[in-house]
């Protein structure tokens, strides 16, 4: 749900016509960005905060009945084709390259999808990526097991560096300073994914690959190659939040850390 923070970051790019030849997202910001490139305004703001409260949306219902937290189902079936349809035909019209990065559960590395190589199945791809270890199922695509692109690469900044893009937008949806640490749940990490043990490597170690991306990027960003848009105030944010109040106030801060940054971003593109 902290990935409100990014839909308001590119709600405000949508208004003002600012579009990119390359996007890669994982996870969250892989959600947010195909929304962004449907030239869909506004459409973020609908699904993820007007239908939050929507029990299908998230709850421990779906726990129950499904064996996961958010309704995956719903979010990337019913939403996108029946109650907030999706533009396909403008998202694939578009000339801009749209990677999406998952996580493969047999060898554990990153696998990442171009949608004008996946076309139709943009949205499953996405969903892979949104696959949180713990609360949502593992998406079989194409012969492959994927799980959350953001396990082994939460920021991919360095994919973006080898597809020849020295210049990079990068939008965090953590304050300054953040640092992560050990998730409680990993211990069962051997049981769960007793059958991927790669998998259940990575969860242990998990953090410290999302802090060493983070010393990679400061290092970048000292070297003059990164524009960083991240939360100017911290809001504490549950990452399954329902209170839309505080999922609009995230949505909206994001808008206007945007907004603020305009000049300053747009004197660093033309750089």
């Amino acid at each position: 749900m902290k990935g409100l923070y990014t839909a308001g970051v590119l709600e405000f790019f949508l208004e003002q016509n600012l579009f990119f030849p390359y996007v890669i997202g994982v996870s969250a910001g892989a959600c947010m960005a195909g929304s962004y490139l449907s030239k869909q305004k506004g459409r973020n703001k609908r699904v993820n905060i007007g239908l939050v409260k929507d029990p299908r949306y998230l709850s421990y219902r779906n726990i129950l009945l499904k064996r996961q937290l958010f309704g995956m189902d719903f979010l990337f079936d019913e939403i996108p084709n029946k109650i907030i349809p999706f533009d396909f035909e403008t998202f694939l019209a578009g000339e801009e390259k749209f990677y999406i990065g998952t996580t493969d559960c047999h060898s554990g590395e990153a696998v990442y999808y171009n949608k004008h190589e996946i076309g139709f199945d943009t949205l499953k791809v996405i969903r892979a990526s949104s696959s949180l270890p713990f609360i949502a199922p593992i998406v079989d695509f194409k012969g492959k097991k994927l799980l959350d692109g953001g396990l082994v690469d939460p920021i991919p900044l360095k994919k973006a560096q080898q597809d020849g893009h020295k210049k990079n937008v990068i939008i965090m949806t953590n304050s300054p300073g953040f640092t992560d640490k050990p998730n409680k749940l990993n211990y069962l990490a051997k049981v769960v994914y007793n059958k991927y043990p790669k998998i259940a490597t990575i969860l242990r170690k998990r953090h410290m690959i999302y802090n060493d991306t983070l010393a990679y990027i400061k290092t970048e960003e000292e070297k003059g190659n990164l524009f960083i848009i991240q939360p100017s105030i911290p809001l504490p944010m549950s990452p399954i939040e329902r209170n839309e109040k505080r999922l609009l106030d995230l949505y909206h801060l994001g808008y206007n850390d945007a907004k603020n940054q305009w000049g300053s971003l747009i004197r660093w593109l033309n750089q």
